[in-house]
């Protein structure tokens, strides 16, 4: 059985990804095709993959920033035809449009947010942006539904998307999680700028990511520290309102996250998250998270075991939560527990099992 991925654009560092190489273990003979490819923009671990980049990707200006690609992806995907006889597409609203030769089953890590978040997404965008996106969001948005109902399974991250996926496509999908994609097996290299016992954030810098309410809560923590792993539009904003015990790191490679997670006395997310991945990463390191009671993060957490909820990304709020996290003990067992229930092996596993489903 031929099994060929689809993603929408390997160019950055997410959790979207990440789980791109959990389904090159579960098929490492698939190629990856994808609308733009930009090898230092996104993991090393692509750089020995088969990756096929559409026509797209040729332009340069495009790899490195694919927000402008935003009015071209549609018909770059609808161009992008597949000869296999399962095609795993892993969409967030464009690889879902590819065309397959046989079956075709989709991971959706959300639908769409441009189109059904717009408020969310755009937030901080620029008036040439948010006209465009107005502008193209009913044609695309009778392009996404026509593109999700060309799935033969489809597939979702999380209860949130699942509902997601109700609502919009009048779709039943079926609930798999991915695992952490970070764990303590691996080499770990200190950062010697950081000194342990600081509070981590690893996110894109975007707005619905709400780092900037993370940084402004440590005006109300002047004894507590913050690291930032990640980078994205957001960062001149981010640095601009970050005080002195805030530390940006930017982009780090795995061994240095490792390091990070390992010496933190906590994890803070506070981003509108279809699916909720740090957390469990974090408690791979047996370190608790406070985190927003939203989306994707309402299965990774659990509330009171391995972390705290605060109810809005508010800086009052994550302040607040913060501090109970900080002043609690937490259980290395449970911890551990929690996130081996979304082990590796149970990932893979079962996509395997959907993908000759689908075949058959």
């Amino acid at each position: 059985m031929r099994v060929e991925i689809a993603h929408d654009y390997l160019t950055q560092r997410g959790g979207a990804e990440r789980v791109v190489l959990s389904m090159l273990d579960a098929f490492p003979q698939a190629h990856v095709h994808t609308l733009l490819y930009d090898p230092p923009g996104t993991f090393p671990e692509f750089s020995v993959a088969r990756v096929r980049p559409s026509p797209l990707s040729r332009v340069g200006l495009l790899r490195h920033h694919h927000r402008l690609a935003f009015p071209m992806l549609a018909g770059a995907a609808d161009r992008l035809h597949i000869d296999a006889d399962v095609v795993v597409c892993s969409s967030s609203g464009w690889a879902h449009g590819v065309k397959a030769k046989g079956a075709k089953v989709v991971y959706c890590h959300s639908p769409a947010r441009w189109l059904y978040q717009p408020e969310a997404y755009l937030r901080g965008a620029g008036a040439a942006a948010r006209f465009a996106a107005r502008a193209l969001r009913p044609a695309l948005t009778r392009w996404d539904r026509r593109a999700a109902r060309t799935a033969d399974r489809y597939v979702v991250n999380s209860h949130h998307v699942a509902r997601s996926v109700r609502r919009l496509y009048g779709i039943e999908p079926e609930v798999l999680s991915p695992p952490p994609a970070l764990t303590p097996e691996g080499p770990h290299r200190p950062v010697e700028s950081v000194a342990p016992g600081f509070v981590l954030c690893v996110s894109r810098l975007l707005p619905y990511k709400n780092v900037d309410a993370v940084v402004a809560a440590f005006r109300r923590l002047p004894d507590e520290r913050l690291v930032v792993v990640g980078d994205g539009p957001e960062w001149a904003r981010i640095v601009q309102l970050a005080g002195p015990n805030v530390t940006l790191l930017g982009r780090v490679d795995d061994a240095s996250l490792r390091w990070l997670y390992e010496h933190a006395a906590a994890v803070v997310a506070a981003s509108f998250e279809d699916y909720g991945l740090t957390p469990l990463e974090a408690a791979e390191f047996d370190t608790p998270t406070a985190a927003l009671r939203f989306g994707g993060l309402l299965d990774t957490v659990a509330d009171g075991e391995t972390g705290l909820f605060f109810g809005n990304a508010r800086p009052e709020e994550i302040a607040e939560v913060l501090r109970a996290v900080l002043a609690e003990r937490w259980s290395a067992e449970t911890l551990e527990t929690h996130a081996a229930r979304f082990s590796h092996e149970r990932f893979v596993g079962r996509l395997r099992e959907i993908v000759e489903e689908a075949a058959a």
